[in-house]
């Protein structure tokens, strides 16, 4: 198999999630970004549900992005997941960083869901 950075990502992904599993008390919050776009689930694995999302193709987030940067947008979806998670109960989640560096984008997501309130 070709080593592309698509695959890469892919095995350091699945090397995270063999040990990062979400619970009914503490759900998985897991990152996904594209070259324009960042989403965040919060996934109870147990049951395999999606307890809530956000990401920068929301209406709220989409209406204040004008001149934003990508790290600024991201932090935006942290906000956002973290607001959407208290108003279903969940305070504490586990972070999956989906295979990504923590750095960029990703941290941003985890600064803006720690500033809402969620503890990780």
């Amino acid at each position: 198999m070709k080593r592309t950075p698509r695959v890469q990502r892919k095995r350091r992904h699945a090397r995270v999630r063999a040990r990062v599993k979400g619970t009914p008390t503490r759900p998985r919050l897991c990152i996904f970004r594209s070259l324009n776009h960042t989403y965040a689930q919060i996934i109870d694995d147990s049951v395999g549900n999606t307890i809530c999302s956000a990401s920068t193709l929301d209406r709220e987030i989409r209406e204040r992005v004008d001149g934003e940067t990508k790290k600024g947008e991201a932090q935006m979806v942290g906000e956002l997941i973290a607001r959407r998670a208290k108003g279903r109960g969940v305070t504490t989640v586990v972070f999956d960083r989906g295979g990504y560096k923590y750095h960029g984008r990703v941290r941003a997501v985890a600064d803006g869901a720690r500033g809402g309130g969620l503890i990780f």
